[in-house]
């Protein structure tokens, strides 16, 4: 007769991979939270492959690549760009303005123009060169 007593087997878990497992987690959702909410200057750019009329009124804002500024084709200094757009909006109902950059110019050149316009609580709309053409 075998009196000997059987070894209980026990169940065992191994945890060594669950650190590896948890940091990949925080490292995703601390990535996916950053996308989350960018900041971003919201733009209505226009396709370059197609025209497209505008029937809205509208201002058109030309900057050269000397960083001259002309509203609706009239010269004007950027210190007094603001108050040269709020007399042609007080002129319109719904006036949009068209930004009519060159393209030598840098990324600071279109956001102090778009503060502006953000100021003047206005519509801006960026043009672009046509390329089907």
């Amino acid at each position: 007769m075998n009196l000997r007593r059987r070894q209980k087997e026990t169940a065992e878990v191994s945890t060594e991979s669950l650190n590896d497992i948890m940091f990949f987690l925080l490292l995703f959702f601390l990535i996916v939270s950053t996308l989350v909410n960018p900041n971003v200057i919201k733009l209505f750019l226009p396709s370059a492959k197609q025209s497209q009329q505008m029937a809205k009124q509208q201002i058109t804002l030309s900057v050269t690549e000397n960083l001259q500024y002309y509203v609706n084709k009239t010269p004007v200094g950027f210190d007094q760009l603001e108050d040269k757009l709020k007399g042609e909006m007080k002129k319109l109902d719904q006036p949009t303005i068209v930004l009519r950059l060159d393209k030598s110019l840098t990324i600071q050149n279109l956001a102090d123009v778009m503060a502006i316009g953000e100021k003047l609580k206005v519509k801006m709309v960026l043009a672009s060169e046509n390329k089907s053409k």
